[in-house]
């Protein structure tokens, strides 16, 4: 494929990167990230789910992995903030029984004090003292996030300059104090970085549309030296690799 084939390809990728809930299905066969965690996310939240316990989910996305916790709905909850998703979820979510309600996960959750016995989060925002308000005593939260390193050498690759880490305080040990000061004990605190695998950078490109955040200002036309450099790199090599960052934070509220 010459430059300009491979030129039109990217830019009809750029083109159509948007998501529907939390869905890469798109580039499914093209990439792989996160088969390797040295835990499993859903596992242990099933460890502490009983069919009576009520469950909070923070930006949940399109509820896609909630419902797979296949849990009583009337014992669920969700909230989430990004629009496209808000529309989904009230679509998807709320004919079920799902109590889901639009809110930014960065401020007050729409719940009264002490109403879950189980909160999770996935790659959302969190705020510890609110996690603490609405669960029970002797409530879990469990989230998996992506950490402040998070694919550093994708975005130094396609960007012409590299900005500073979105997300700078994403670490594990400063998760754990913050909720230790929020009054949780933590039952499990533990930190990977593993491989992130493209087989075609036009998936590459459609990746960094959509994760916008980490690739600030990427558009094909201004990066286009940069993407035929990792054209090169995936001739050479059979593949473009960076690095993902994750943290898991399992955590128990002591007090009232």
């Amino acid at each position: 494929m010459d430059k300009k084939e491979l030129l039109n390809k990217w830019l009809q990728e750029e083109e159509i990167a948007h998501i529907h809930g939390w869905d890469f299905s798109h580039i499914n066969g093209k990439y792989d990230e996160q088969s390797d965690l040295p835990w499993n996310y859903r596992e242990i939240v099933r460890q502490y789910l009983q069919p009576e316990k009520k469950l909070l989910d923070i930006d949940t996305g399109g509820g896609e992995f909630l419902l797979s916790l296949n849990h009583p709905y009337q014992n669920l909850a969700a909230t989430e903030n990004y629009p496209p998703n808000v529309e989904l979820c009230k679509n998807k979510l709320l004919p079920l029984g799902i109590d889901f309600q639009k809110a930014d996960a960065s401020g007050i959750l729409p719940f009264a004090n002490q109403s879950f016995d189980i909160v999770i989060n996935r790659h959302g925002s969190f705020h510890p003292s609110e996690i603490a308000r609405v669960l029970k005593t002797g409530g879990v939260f469990i989230t998996q996030q992506v950490g402040a390193e998070n694919d550093r050498e994708l975005v130094e690759l396609l960007l012409n300059e590299a900005p500073d880490l979105p997300f700078p305080n994403q670490y594990v040990s400063i998760a754990q104090t913050a909720f230790e000061d929020a009054g949780f004990s933590i039952i499990r605190a533990e930190e990977a970085f593993r491989p992130i695998k493209f087989w075609d950078i036009g998936a590459l490109v459609w990746f960094a549309r959509v994760i916008e955040w980490e690739f600030p200002n990427f558009h094909v036309k201004d990066c286009l030296e940069n993407l035929y450099h990792a054209q090169e790199i995936l001739e050479q090599k059979g593949v473009v690799e960076g690095t993902i960052h994750r943290f898991l934070l399992v955590a128990k509220k002591q007090n009232g």
